[in-house]
């Protein structure tokens, strides 16, 4: 399987563990699962070229950077 194959599908895996979490109010591991998740879709759309997914998924990054400062006490 290609390296991009295993990015979406374990990006996905993620994402979905992630949004679980979140509904079950799991917090620090939701940001940390969904954002990894969401790291992997980035890249996904890089490597691929694919303008959609690296804006979408890029433009989360920021927003998890803001959820592990506020974990990590910086905020």
């Amino acid at each position: 399987m290609k390296i991009v194959a295993w990015l979406k599908w374990g990006g996905t895996g993620f994402v979905l563990s992630g949004i679980l979490l979140t509904n079950l109010n799991l917090y620090p591991l939701n940001i940390m699962v969904h954002g990894t998740g969401s790291l992997g879709w980035m890249l996904a759309g890089i490597i691929t070229k694919d303008r959609a997914l690296t804006v979408n998924f890029g433009m989360q990054m920021p927003l998890f950077a803001l959820g592990y400062a506020k974990m990590g006490g910086l905020l």
